[in-house]
């Protein structure tokens, strides 16, 4: 009898031993059986208010997943504090996140000053800062800070595209360079004059900043006019990229006008400017304009109407934060679907860090997200569209900055 225990015995460790190691669950901070809980910072209020829109959204798609089920059943659990887009409240926020609230990661903040504030502090806890939505060159380090990634297209890739427009299409552009005095407004410069390469020297013939802090931008493009700049770049967040394009318009002033993607939103910034204003401006995309009448039967918009309609009745279909957000709240969960039941920090990071090339919902034909440990930029392509007073529409060939692994 002993004897037929003890085999029995054997058998059971020998059974245990043989399941797989993905059969054990693995739990991070703000992880249970039924939640997984993450957060982030939103400049709900303050100068960049008007992207507050993504985490309204972000928190709206994470409801309807959970209606449905959650994530392999586990429910999300989205704690988005207002930041005002200043640094220094990211700091504390981000801060209660970790320390209080316990999340396992930090995923979805925006801005570059905001997430450069809270950079080492997250790296040095070893806290995911995931998906982070900004464009700026310093989020793709995996050397120096392997736990930070973004989910924004590059702004030095972006700057690069409207040089190699330019360079095609404006040879002998006198070009006016309007940006912000930060990480991100050096990033796009950097790409033009990199894109542009020994052309930079004769083709710019003013460069002003503004910051901000500043009330209004009017001097800043009344110099630029008075360069005699033929062609404009203007890098701006909505509230000061309305303000130039705007004034750009009073001053009878017509010239080609590039406006980043950050400040390209229709409802964000170009309404806000004047459509008539607008009119002719240039921008690069990775995603769909949702008013485009030729996406009019496309199966993604229809969803993301459909999602608006439901679950964020607020959205206005012409923010392109609402596109943002959609977007980013998509790959979200599907690298927490990844995770399986290891919901670690650790296997998060992994996940996100390994993303095979994925057409998410409202890209562009032809565009993917791709991540992989040497390339944490998730973007590598857009195309040139132009606003013709109603959507964006796009032209030309999708442009790719993919380098090959190292």
């Amino acid at each position: 009898m002993s004897t037929r225990i003890s085999l029995l015995a054997a058998g059971a460790v020998a059974l245990a031993a043989a399941q797989p190691a993905f059969a054990q669950k693995q739990y991070g901070p703000g992880v249970t059986d039924t939640e997984i809980k993450i957060g982030q910072t939103m400049p709900y209020s303050g100068p960049a208010s008007a992207y507050g829109v993504q985490g309204h959204v972000e928190d709206a798609y994470y409801a309807m997943i959970n209606a449905k089920g959650g994530v392999n059943g586990r429910k999300i659990k989205l704690i988005s504090l207002d930041d005002g887009y200043s640094p220094p409240k990211t700091v504390e926020q981000t801060r209660r996140l970790v320390e209080q609230d316990e999340v396992l990661a930090i995923i979805g903040t925006i801005g570059t000053p905001t997430n450069s504030a809270i950079q080492k502090y997250l790296n040095a806890k070893k806290v995911p800062q995931i998906f982070i939505s900004t464009g700026a060159a310093k989020w793709d380090d995996p050397k120096n800070f392997p736990w930070t990634t973004q989910l924004y297209p590059p702004y030095q890739m972006e700057g690069m595209i409207f040089a190699k427009y330019l360079l095609k299409n404006k040879p002998d552009a006198k070009l006016g360079v309007f940006s912000q005095n930060d990480d991100a407004g050096k990033d796009y410069v950097k790409g033009l004059k990199d894109g542009l390469g020994d052309k930079a020297k004769t083709m710019i013939v003013k460069e002003v900043t503004y910051e901000v802090t500043d009330p209004t931008v009017d001097s800043q493009i009344v110099a630029l006019k008075a360069s005699g700049a033929d062609t404009l770049f203007t890098m701006a967040t909505p509230k000061f990229g309305a303000q130039a394009i705007r004034k750009v318009y009073e001053l009878n002033w017509r010239p080609l006008n590039y406006v980043v993607s950050v400040s390209s939103s229709i409802k964000g910034a170009l309404e806000p400017a004047g459509l008539e204003a607008s009119t002719g401006l240039l921008t690069a995309l990775a995603a769909k304009t949702p008013t485009d009448p030729r996406f009019a039967n496309d199966a993604d918009i229809k969803e993301f109407k459909e999602f608006l309609t439901k679950w964020y009745p607020k959205g206005d279909i012409a923010d392109g934060s609402t596109v943002t957000g959609y977007i980013s709240a998509y790959m979200t969960v599907k690298v927490l679907e990844a995770c399986g039941d290891n919901l670690t920090r650790e296997n998060l990071l992994k996940q996100a860090t390994n993303i095979k090339p994925t057409a998410a919902p409202l890209l562009l034909p032809g565009i993917k997200i791709s991540t992989r440990p040497d390339r944490y930029a998730p973007y590598t392509q857009m195309q040139i569209a132009r606003f013709d007073g109603k959507s964006w529409v796009p032209e030309g060939e999708i442009f790719n900055t993919d380098a090959p692994s190292r």
